[in-house]
């Protein structure tokens, strides 16, 4: 599988989420279906890429006994590739082994796990979560893993990326909202529109969760770092507006995948966010 010649492997991923799983372009070829002909990489795994399997499911092993296909994130099958899957766990191949891999098993249909059998990956504990990434280097561990949920690849990923919240954009909009003064809305469009609509909205969604906590007299969860300017914007806020927000955004979340206009979209979303906390 290193060299990128096995045939008796397939793995099926979201064409946006090739990169984050370090499929090379020889692997992308070799184990995955076809390119998509959109400019933006789909989120989703289309029912194409679950027909394609099709043909690999007709072929005998070529090294050994069974064949193996890995797909997932299971909660990126929309309708149609859902029910696609369901037709091959129906009426499942002697010789291939199906490991589905989820990171929310509640969004994944009752159809689908019904003919699975589980294998749960619990999160390390923080002391060995802590221990790990400082040695590979992490000068800020217990940061990042408050912004990962806890998580220890997630927290190196944060690390390693460009587009860490906290440095990218959230340190400097929390610092606008706590002013209180307008905001130029421009410039964090611009940073923005570089990364999935689901990953900004989702640290807004950790910045309202840590007001909350704040307002209710308790720590920070995601952004202990900037812990006395929430401080501040927390006890200028009203709780029922922080509520009303928390449910304008997960609205918004849902709406990520497909925004009509995504400047616009951004705009109006940090819009909102401030109107709500400065009212």
């Amino acid at each position: 599988m290193d060299k990128s010649n096995h045939l008796d492997f397939r793995i099926v991923v979201p064409e946006a989420l090739r990169d984050h799983y370090n499929l090379n372009q020889q692997e992308l070829e070799e184990y995955t279906s076809s390119s998509s002909t959109s400019s933006k990489p789909s989120n989703e795994i289309k029912i194409d890429q679950v027909r394609e399997l099709e043909n690999f499911f007709t072929l005998s092993p070529s090294l050994g006994k069974t064949k193996v296909v890995i797909l997932g994130p299971v909660e990126a099958l929309n309708q149609a590739s859902s029910n696609s899957l369901l037709k091959i766990l129906e009426e499942p191949l002697g010789d291939t082994i199906f490991l589905l891999f989820t990171h929310a098993i509640q969004k994944v249909i009752p159809t689908i796990l019904s003919r699975c059998q589980r294998l749960p990956l619990p999160i390390p504990n923080m002391e060995l979560s802590t221990e790990w990434l400082i040695s590979k280097g992490v000068k800020n561990p217990k940061e990042l893993l408050s912004m990962a949920s806890g998580a220890p690849l997630k927290a190196l990923e944060l690390n390693e990326s460009s587009y860490q919240p906290v440095q990218y954009w959230v340190s400097d909009f929390v610092k606008d909202l706590n002013s209180g003064s307008l905001i130029n809305y421009d410039v964090y469009v611009e940073k923005l529109e570089s990364i999935p609509n689901n990953q900004w909205i989702a640290s807004l969604q950790a910045l309202l969760t840590d007001l909350i906590l704040t307002k209710q007299g308790l720590n920070p969860r995601f952004f202990d770092s900037l812990r006395d300017e929430i401080g501040s914007i927390a006890t200028k806020s009203n709780i029922h507006r922080l509520v009303y927000l928390w449910d304008y955004l997960i609205d918004r979340q849902k709406l990520a995948r497909h925004p009509l206009n995504p400047k616009l979209f951004i705009h109006s979303c940090l819009q909102r966010v401030f109107l709500s906390l400065n009212k």
